[in-house]
């Protein structure tokens, strides 16, 4: 019995929803622990398209677990209009198939507000938010002052934490000549839905203390990407969390003992939403090609995504800081009309030659990509379920990421469908 954490390995976007669910055949528990509906995936099931943003992948699958852990901001309003969303597909989302962490903090209206009131007032600085309330939620949490999923049940103890709350955010708002914020109404708009919320709450930590004593496999369901990570990524162009493998224990209440196998979503070239560093973006017809035949646009915000070649010094930095073992190649069927594939393999700033990505946000928009080129295959992969019968040319190309990056590449996905997976390794056996 293995218990996996599925991250994306790059800036998001990897396509971590269909392999979450490809996973979950053999997963009974899946958990998402960190973001918030910031972050969605896009799965297709038997022609039916599903796009999730708070609810983990697993929900669509009959008789799995799904969780919101502890580490995840949830906007309660977003979360029940997904759940109608998602119901009127035939998916029947109960208490016995989702919970939410009692301890989950809850992204209120004017944490929205303060998302968009900051990005206006960054112009050029903006980093790029979804303007969904991430951010300022996440900063309430650090500073002791949230609402989280288990103050809805007593209105005495909501009305006195949201007079804590407010106070520090009409302060702010006072600040930039906005109006402030109404305790009363947010209250009983708060109020109207508890039971709603309240029904689907638990501990969540001592339920995966049952599971594991039961022998249950359990999937950790990371979203956006590493290179995203508020530590570890291209800072202050970053989401407001810990996006790393290990944060899957802290997010969800278990010891880092409990993870077995870290799974990272790697697509076959680089994609990154919103602002900030990208050395092998390509701004030309190729840059083009791969947004149109990969369908780059966001699941939340239907934002275009800026492509680019695959970045296996970024990669293998990922692998590193997440304790990767296994990598999901995902939209390799992208590539299948290039006559030239190219991969950085070094980077350089000024006379300098350097392998990693260096912290500085300065040094990071200076570096150059140093590249490895490859033949394409021009032949269509998509659909193809075993790795003999992929092309000589991709096969090589897929061979040299393997090498360069250092870890085995354990499955590799040729279609949105999730049946079109070549699996070289499962990631709850191997």
């Amino acid at each position: 019995m293995k218990n996996v954490v599925v991250v994306g390995s790059q800036w998001g976007d990897e396509g971590k929803g269909k392999i979450v669910d490809w996973l979950s055949d053999e997963a009974d528990i899946v958990i998402r622990f960190q973001g918030g509906h910031n972050a969605g995936h896009t799965l297709v099931i038997n022609g039916t398209t599903y796009k999730l943003r708070l609810l983990p992948s697993g929900v669509v699958r009959e008789n799995k677990i799904s969780i919101i852990g502890n580490g995840v901001v949830v906007d309660p309003w977003a979360l029940l209009d997904e759940i109608k969303e998602i119901e009127s597909k035939g998916i029947n989302i109960n208490t016995e198939n989702f919970i939410i962490s009692e301890t989950a903090t809850l992204i209120l209206p004017f944490h929205k507000e303060m998302d968009e009131i900051r990005e206006d007032a960054a112009g050029k600085g903006k980093i790029g938010t979804t303007r969904r309330g991430i951010g300022p939620a996440y900063e309430d949490k650090v500073g002791r002052r949230s609402i989280r999923v288990m103050d809805l049940r007593s209105e005495i103890n909501l009305d006195q934490r949201l007079e804590v709350v407010l106070l520090h955010h009409n302060a702010i708002r006072k600040g930039l000549g906005k109006q402030i914020f109404e305790k009363d109404k947010l209250k009983n708009d708060l109020l109207k839905i508890a039971p709603e919320i309240l029904k689907f709450s638990q501990p969540v930590w001592l339920k995966i203390e049952q599971y594991k004593k039961n022998k249950k496999k359990i999937l950790f369901e990371g979203a956006q990407g590493i290179l995203l990570d508020v530590d570890h990524g291209t800072y202050p162009f970053v989401t407001s969390s810990n996006t790393v493998a290990s944060n899957a224990a802290t997010g969800t209440g278990c010891g880092p003992n409990s993870i077995n196998y870290v799974l990272g979503i790697t697509k076959a070239y680089t994609t990154r939403v919103g602002e900030g560093p990208f050395p092998t973006e390509l701004s030309d017809e190729i840059g083009e090609l791969l947004g149109t035949r990969g369908k780059e646009f966001g699941t939340v915000t239907n934002r275009k995504r800026r492509c680019g070649w695959f970045d296996a010094v970024l990669v293998r930095q990922s692998i590193k800081i997440s304790g990767i073992n296994g990598i999901a190649l995902t939209k390799l069927d992208v590539l299948d009309e290039l006559d030239e594939i190219k991969m950085c393999v070094g980077y350089k700033l000024g006379e300098q030659e350097i392998d990693y990505l260096p912290a500085s946000v300065e040094d990071q928009l200076k570096i150059k990509p140093v590249y490895k080129s490859f033949l394409g295959w021009k032949k269509s992969t998509k659909g193809i379920k075993s790795i003999d019968d992929l092309p000589k040319n991709a096969k090589n190309y897929i061979f040299a990421v393997e090498d360069f990056i250092g870890t085995k590449i354990a499955s590799i996905s040729t279609s949105p469908e999730r049946k079109d997976t070549i699996l070289i390794e499962s990631p709850f056996e191997g």
